[in-house]
């Protein structure tokens, strides 16, 4: 007889050994797969834990076809016994249970795509009946993924001494750069609250309050563009420790990340390059490189100076890049790569010209209609090409830009260089503090408006804020930005001068800032911090580019939420 507690099953569908052979189970779960043999009939029933393959006998069998369908919920009652043919890709491939009972818990209509690893569900359909796609292993993979990662985060940062602590949802709307969800309030009739986009000034406040560390795993909200590395609500890795500097919270994180990517993946990550914003942009025209593949960019300007290419001389910048050993490469396969590039409108190439250096050290290039062969080769010798490698050389005033999308989205591509378990991190520091926005006629802050100068450059922020570098960071692992972070200004003068160039007036700072401007009159500690983003972190992990595999409720890339029907119209009242 079973007790009430063991009404449904006394073992999940995963557990089921040769070592439980002869005892009598009850096991509850969705139907997978109905197989009808004739005198046999095999069910697959799957529940969160896995599969087991139940086997009905010609006297059982009688109804069951009729009776039962792919996803009917069903509880039976038997025996195991030794499967005959045995599946050792799953746990409980070695037995089956021999049923002598069956009850159907509840029906199901025909699913709108296959419950399968592989299913025949495109992405809108899988978003609308989302609750059926969890019941897939890889969505409910990943939701373990996430629940283990998160567990390993709450774990690391509280033995190193971080408090977790909450922080409001419902705040006053700050400029933070991106566009803000506002709530209207029912009590306060025109006035609204806004959804926070970050901690960030809580935070900072906690670091006033005398709190050392602080963590929170928090939603946060952007009205802005998705997209699928990107979601109007996502989940935050938000930290902010007191009296460190840049190198301190560099150090301390890049052991976290270390130790996530270890702990989860057993992968042991090399210490983590680090580069300027400006060396960054300079090598490779982006603030988010991609490192797994080498392809720097390489400046030309001052060589055709000096050799006085006619030609060249003429251009506002000229660059050039090499590709390693793809000289073999045909002119039309190289035109074909020029004509998609030309037709990119955000490229804005002008011209491009090559140069393949063959295995034998002979050369060919369309240059050499209007250039020496003795420049051509000096060109080689300046890239410090190999044989067999081919170069592009882009002149023009996007020429960054152009080399960035080449290397990026046509070799990478086409060489199969982005190898998803392969991970190289790197801190991009140094970020400009400020940058002008033409259509607006006023700075605006490259990362926020709390974010300190570097001190050297202290000395030209009332005069010259465009040229003033931040004590800022963000982590990049393989071309995603994963993080980013900064030392916060602790000073109040710095801060009422940065807020006073972002176009704010006294009675604006007042207004949107005065109690955390208030709060600097009673002391205000060094601090800084980092965010991660725990989306991108998850997939980064299991080498995927789209976030949405990693939520259990994501909204597709036009911010909806298709099952639900969000964002809807209310209903005005009568």
């Amino acid at each position: 007889m079973y007790s009430h507690q063991l009404l449904y099953r006394t073992h999940n569908c995963g557990e089921l050994c040769k070592k439980d052979i002869g005892k009598e189970v009850v096991l509850s779960g969705w139907i997978q797969k109905l197989r009808n043999l004739g005198s046999l009939t095999f069910i697959d029933i799957r529940d969160y834990f896995g599969i087991t393959q139940l086997i009905f006998s010609k006297k059982r069998k009688k109804n069951t076809e009729s009776e039962l369908g792919k996803e009917f919920i069903i509880k039976v009652r038997g025996k195991v016994v030794e499967r005959v043919s045995k599946n050792y890709k799953i746990p409980t491939g070695e037995i089956e249970v021999l049923v002598s009972q069956i009850e159907v818990l509840n029906s199901s209509i025909s699913t709108p795509f296959l419950i399968e690893d592989q299913t025949d569900g495109d992405e809108k359909s899988r978003m609308k009946y989302r609750y059926l796609d969890i019941r897939r292993n890889p969505i409910k993979n990943n939701l373990k993924l996430r629940h283990n990662i998160s567990l390993e985060i709450r774990n690391f940062l509280s033995q190193n001494g971080f408090l977790e602590i909450e922080t409001p949802v419902l705040i006053n709307h700050t400029p933070e750069g991106a566009r803000s969800f506002v709530v209207p309030s029912r009590i306060h009739s025109g006035k609204f609250y806004s959804l926070p986009q970050s901690p960030q000034l809580f935070k900072q406040l906690l670091m006033i309050g005398g709190i050392d560390k602080y963590f929170q795993i928090v939603k946060c909200f952007r009205d802005e563009d998705a997209r699928s590395d990107r979601q109007i609500e996502f989940t935050q890795i938000d930290c902010e420790m007191g009296f460190v500097c840049v190198s301190d919270v560099l150090i301390f994180f890049e052991n976290f990340i270390k130790h996530i990517f270890q702990k989860i993946k057993n992968i042991q990550l090399e210490t983590f390059t680090r580069i300027t914003y400006s060396d960054a942009i300079r090598m490779y025209g982006t603030d988010k490189p991609d490192l797994r593949f080498g392809m720097k960019f390489v400046e030309l300007n001052d060589l055709v100076r000096k050799k006085e290419i006619e030609f060249f001389q003429k251009q506002e910048l000229t660059m050039g890049i090499t590709v390693p050993k793809c000289s073999y490469y045909t002119c039309n396969q190289i035109n074909l790569m020029i004509e998609w590039m030309k037709k990119q409108p955000k490229i804005g190439i002008e011209d491009i010209f090559w140069l393949k250096y063959f295995p034998d050290k002979t050369l060919l290039s369309p240059m050499s209609k209007f250039m020496k062969n003795e420049d051509i080769i000096t060109f080689v010798k300046h890239f410090k090409a190999n044989p067999g490698d081919l170069l592009f050389i882009f002149y023009g005033k996007k020429t960054r830009n152009q080399l960035r999308q080449l290397r990026l989205v046509e070799m990478a591509h086409r060489l199969n260089l982005k190898k998803t378990k392969e991970f190289k991190p790197l801190w991009v520091t140094d970020f400009p503090l400020l940058e002008w926005n033409e259509e607006i006629q006023r700075y605006k802050p490259f990362h926020h408006p709390f974010t300190n100068p570097k001190e050297e450059d202290l000395p030209f922020l009332e005069k010259y804020p465009e040229n003033i570098r931040s004590q800022s960071y963000d982590l990049i692992i393989n071309g995603v930005e994963i993080g980013g972070g900064s030392i916060r200004i602790h000073n109040k003068n710095i801060q009422n001068l940065i807020l006073k160039h972002l176009g704010l007036s006294k009675q604006e700072i007042q207004s949107k800032f005065g109690f955390f401007i208030k709060a600097f009159e009673y002391g205000v500690p060094p601090h800084g911090g980092i965010a991660f983003g725990l989306d991108r972190l998850i997939a980064i992990l299991e080498g995927k580019e789209n976030i949405k595999e990693f939520i259990a409720f994501p909204k597709n890339n036009s911010g909806k939420d298709i099952m639900i029907n969000a964002p809807s119209f209310l209903e005005m009242k009568k």
